[in-house]
């Protein structure tokens, strides 16, 4: 379960405020989070993530409070308990597919990269459709492509949530289901929570919950 009780963030350089009452998600669902640019929605991913550090409140995932750990072990939560897919895909152009899928479980102190993980990583990979692009270098690769490549990494260690900033934004109406359909039906399969920030309405149906982020701010949101 992931719990948000009475965050608090600014950027008071940019007259910026997020404050957050309640806020839970529970294993196995999925929640598209909506509104406008510029409102605080990558914001709260990071904060959850731990990437940036609310003034204050607190934020638990199955019962262990993030924002009470340092910060090497906050990162190395992060790397083995979450998946994270960014608007930038922040992979790096020099490695090809394979290596940026397993640069998670390289960084993750406690996970050990073998054969068993590395099919692993070759089997999510071929179900977003890059089987053909396994050992491609990522500065080759489509932007749509780089954003499936950011969808297995994130899905790699089985991790308990899945932070997902615009994850279908640069692909083709089939590759968007094929990417979004994963993400959802993994969340289901394997309990873990996923949580989405999205401007495309067209896929709003396909998750358990929409929440506009400006009434979770305003009154806190919890599982119906």
């Amino acid at each position: 379960m992931l719990a948000l009780r009475e965050l608090q963030f600014g950027y008071p350089d940019q007259g910026f405020a997020l404050s957050v009452p309640e806020f839970d998600m529970l294993p196995g669902e999925s929640i598209a989070l909506v509104g406008p640019s510029g409102s605080g929605k990558t914001t709260l991913l990071n904060l959850i993530a731990g990437i940036l550090i609310p003034a204050a409140g607190s934020i638990t995932l199955n019962g262990e409070a993030l924002t009470a750990l340092p910060d090497r072990q906050r990162r190395q939560h992060r790397l083995r308990h979450m998946g994270m897919i960014f608007q930038s895909f922040e992979l790096l152009d020099y490695l090809d597919v394979r290596d940026n899928i397993l640069l998670q479980g390289r960084l993750c102190h406690s996970q050990k990269v073998d054969n068993s993980l590395e099919q692993h990583a070759q089997k999510i990979a071929g179900q977003l459709g890059l089987d053909d692009k396994w050992r491609r270098k990522v500065n080759a690769l489509s932007q749509g492509e780089r954003q499936r490549v950011a969808a297995c990494r994130a899905l790699l260690l089985n991790p308990s949530l899945v932070l997902a900033d615009e994850p279908t934004g640069n692909l083709d109406p089939e590759n968007k289901l094929t990417v979004l359909n994963k993400l959802v039906e993994d969340c289901k399969q394997q309990q873990r929570i996923l949580l989405t920030v999205t401007h495309d309405h067209s896929l709003l149906p396909n998750f358990d919950r929409v929440i506009d982020i400006a009434s979770l701010i305003e009154t806190g949101a919890s599982p119906a």
